[in-house]
């Protein structure tokens, strides 16, 4: 496989791996390292992949794999998910600061989530992936997979509104 040919493989996604990277390591320049790393191991490993099916799906497995790796390997409880990929310039002042507020909270309410749970929601609402391709990156059955986002959905709309209509956690 020549370089052109890989580049080609794997740059469509290489954002999809950078971002649930952040999303589990929240750091941006570790999330750029682990980017760089599980490209460097697709290339190292080119001949090995080429037997491979999802290619997409393979890299996001190996990223989910070495995040948690890294995760583990550091005091996870000092780390938090910070979700700020919303942009819109078409609104007023006092929206902007509703939307981030919001965004502030959604992202707080994330980090009290179990990992599973964490890793589903970005896979499936930010990453947009399937339930089987998701069901296969995490090595769960699809009716796992639904049953985990139903509940982190739940929990997440439930905090969101206790907090807008209460001012609670």
């Amino acid at each position: 496989m020549t370089q052109t040919e890989f580049l080609n493989i794997v740059m469509p996604f290489k954002d999809k791996v950078f971002r649930l990277a952040k999303r589990l390591l929240v750091s941006r320049e570790e999330a750029e390292d682990v980017t760089q790393e599980i490209i460097l191991k697709l290339w190292k490993n080119q001949e090995k992949i080429s037997d491979y099916k999802n290619i997409e799906a393979f890299s996001m497995t190996m990223t989910k794999n070495f995040c948690l790796d890294k995760l583990k390997s550091k005091q996870a409880q000092n780390l938090k998910i910070v979700h700020s990929n919303y942009e819109d310039h078409n609104v007023s002042l006092q929206k902007e600061v509703e939307v981030n507020d919001s965004l502030e909270w959604v992202s707080k309410i994330m980090a009290d989530l179990p990992e599973q749970q964490k890793m589903v929601v970005q896979l499936r609402d930010i990453e947009q992936y399937d339930y089987d391709e998701i069901a296969k990156m995490l090595d769960m059955n699809q009716t796992a997979v639904r049953v985990a986002l139903s509940r982190a959905r739940k929990t997440i709309r439930e905090k969101l509104t206790n907090t807008h209509n209460y001012g609670i956690k």
